[in-house]
C-alpha cells in the first residue's frame, strides 16, 4: 500500500511539474509572438515603406472612386466596398510625394484605426516579413521632409532599411 501510495504521490507531482512546464511554454511562446511583428511593404517609387498587418483590413485592386467636394487635398475621394463607404487617401500626396501614378501594380489598402475605416493609395504590395523588435529601429530622429512625421521606425532586414509607418499618426491628421 505503501508503494502504490508513493507511486501516486510521484504521479501527481510529475503530472503538476507538467502543466508548470506547459503554462512556461506557453508564457515563451507569448512572449515570442509580442516580439515578432508582421509587415506588410509597400513601395512608392524604389522606397520601401512597412505597415503593421494588425490594421490591415482588406487589399484591393484599383477601383472606382467617388470625388468629395470640400476635402483635403490628399483625399482622393470614396469607394464602395461590400456596402461601406470608404474614404481614399493618397499616401503620395500626404507624404509631400509626386501625384500618384496609376498602374496595374497600385493598390488600395484598405486599414482600421479605432473602428474606422480609410484606404490607403499605394504603388505596389511586394511582400509580408516578420521582424523582431530587435531588427526595429524606433530612435527616428525627426527630419526636415514631410514623411519624417509619419514613420516610428526603420526595420532592418537582411541588407534592406524598411521605414516603419505609425498609422495613428497617419490617419490623425
Amino acid at each position: 500500500l505503501r508503494q502504490r501510495r508513493g507511486c501516486f504521490d510521484f504521479g501527481r507531482q510529475l503530472a503538476v511539474l507538467e502543466e508548470e512546464s506547459m503554462k512556461d511554454i506557453q508564457k515563451e511562446l507569448e512572449t515570442t509572438d509580442q516580439a515578432l511583428k508582421q509587415y506588410i511593404v509597400i513601395r512608392f517609387n524604389k522606397e520601401q515603406f512597412g505597415i503593421s498587418i494588425n490594421y490591415i483590413q482588406n487589399i484591393v485592386r484599383m477601383t472606382s472612386i467617388t470625388r468629395v467636394p470640400n476635402v483635403p487635398d490628399y483625399i482622393k475621394g470614396v469607394i464602395n466596398l461590400r456596402g461601406e463607404i470608404i474614404p481614399i487617401m493618397s499616401l503620395r500626396i500626404k507624404l509631400g510625394l509626386e501625384p500618384d501614378q496609376i498602374t496595374g501594380q497600385t493598390r488600395i489598402i484598405i486599414i482600421s484605426v479605432d473602428d474606422n475605416l480609410i484606404g490607403l493609395f499605394v504603388d505596389e504590395v511586394m511582400e509580408v516579413i516578420v521582424l523582431e523588435d530587435d531588427q526595429i529601429d524606433k530612435q527616428v530622429k525627426e527630419g526636415v521632409d514631410k514623411k519624417s512625421k509619419y514613420i516610428y521606425g526603420v526595420g532592418k532586414l537582411q541588407d534592406r532599411l524598411i521605414s516603419l509607418f505609425s498609422v495613428e499618426q497617419i490617419i490623425a491628421e
